[in-house]
């Protein structure tokens, strides 16, 4: 899995954000590029905004049980899987913010540090180490670059 700690792999991926227009398609799923870059910023509102409530222990529980595994392991999604309700992006959004609200949060990310995220709880996972959320983030960002062909 590449690092999205690294400077270089921040890079890397930005370019392939810079490769998106907003009349990008999709080679599978029903999203928008615009919904997508969206969907990809909620990973990082969950992360730096306290924009969505957060799950309650008994929800806590299923999740870590049911996803946690999926989501930080290094085993690549399948394409069309399903996602959280809080992923779900029903209206449609404007493609320049999306995008660089996406790419503000990867350079806050990568400045940040993989230090800052060792041990550090994520909002539905608990305590993760910093592999953990390298593969939640990169993961996620791989795989809807992937599906939108940059």
């Amino acid at each position: 899995m590449k690092n999205i700690f690294n400077q270089d792999i921040v890079t890397e991926t930005i370019n392939r954000i810079d490769q998106l227009t907003p009349e990008s398609q999709p080679a599978w799923g029903k999203m928008s590029v615009s919904k997508m870059l969206a969907h990809c910023n909620v990973t990082y509102e969950l992360v730096y905004e306290d924009k969505h409530p957060k799950p309650n222990p008994l929800m806590k529980f299923f999740i870590k049980f049911v996803a946690k595994d999926a989501v930080v392991s290094e085993k690549p999604y399948k394409k069309s899987i399903m996602t959280s309700p809080v992923f779900i992006i029903t209206d449609e959004r404007e493609f320049n913010k999306e995008k660089t609200r996406l790419i503000d949060h990867i350079i806050k990310t990568q400045q940040l540090g993989e230090s800052y995220f060792d041990k550090k709880e994520s909002h539905s996972f608990g305590l993760l180490t910093k592999d953990e959320w390298n593969n939640m983030f990169y993961k996620h960002l791989d795989h809807h670059l992937t599906q939108f062909g940059v």
